[in-house]
């Protein structure tokens, strides 16, 4: 009888351990798994891009009154008008964020057709006519921004440069000449990016440029004349897209 009670009592343990080990298998089993949490955006690393939108000039020439007399323009007198199109270009740039602050330097360059003409007719209907274009815009800024998640909220300023040209005809007086110049000022501007995905980014912006003026030297059948001329402001308004290269890993160990 002994014998039959340890045995009952060996077999009720085993069964016991067994449910107990059963049990814990299936808990281990369907244990879930903590919910994944989509990582902020970085806004750090190099990005490259392309941007297209919509360009205004107000441009300026005033004859300086150092060359050979200009007829119906005494100096100091001239005009002042404003040209508008289509303009885009690329840009080029790295940022470097920490917490929610975003700092960086960028590079573009833009063609733009902003030109326009002008005539005088102070002697008559014949009488010249100005031409102007600008046609080539590049900058070289520092940004400085705030980042909320895939937002990016930032200003801009530092170095503008733009090709412009200025020429006249006369067909009673003074023949045809013109000239083309570099000019260099300075801009500002803001904008708003959005991170699409890990790398890709788009945006809008605006932004403001002015320039000092450049002599230009018109030759003409009746001698030299000069006019110091220059984009007085150039405003222009695009929409962007940028690729951005991810950041360097940094190995810890």
């Amino acid at each position: 009888m002994r014998n039959k009670l340890i045995a009952a009592f060996a077999c009720t343990s085993a069964l016991v351990s067994t449910g107990a080990a059963s049990a814990a298998d299936l808990g281990a089993r369907y244990t879930k798994a903590p919910a994944y949490v989509e990582p902020l955006f970085n806004w750090t690393g190099f990005y490259v891009g392309g941007h297209i939108g919509g360009a205004w000039t107000n441009e300026q020439f005033i004859n300086n009154g150092t060359g050979a007399a200009f007829g119906d323009l005494i100096p100091g007198q001239g005009y002042r008008q404003r040209g508008s199109g289509i303009m885009g270009g690329a840009q080029i740039g790295y940022n470097w964020q920490a917490n929610n602050f975003v700092f960086g330097m960028e590079g573009t360059i833009s063609g733009l057709d902003n030109k326009g003409s002008f005539r005088n007719t102070a002697f008559g209907p014949a009488n010249d006519v100005f031409s102007w274009r600008a046609n080539v815009l590049t900058t070289v800024v520092g940004r400085a921004g705030f980042a909320v998640q895939n937002n990016l909220f930032y200003i801009k300023g530092g170095y503008a440069g733009v090709n412009n040209r200025l020429s006249v005809t006369d067909p009673v007086v003074t023949g045809t000449g013109g000239q083309t110049h570099w000019a260099n000022g300075w801009t500002v501007g803001a904008g708003w990016e959005y991170g699409v995905t890990r790398n890709w980014i788009v945006g809008l912006e605006y932004n403001y440029a002015a320039f000092g003026s450049q002599t230009y030297q018109l030759g003409g059948l009746a001698g030299n004349y000069t006019f110091d001329a220059k984009p007085r402001d150039i405003q222009w308004a695009v929409v962007r897209a940028s690729y951005k290269f991810d950041a360097p890993v940094i190995a810890r160990y």
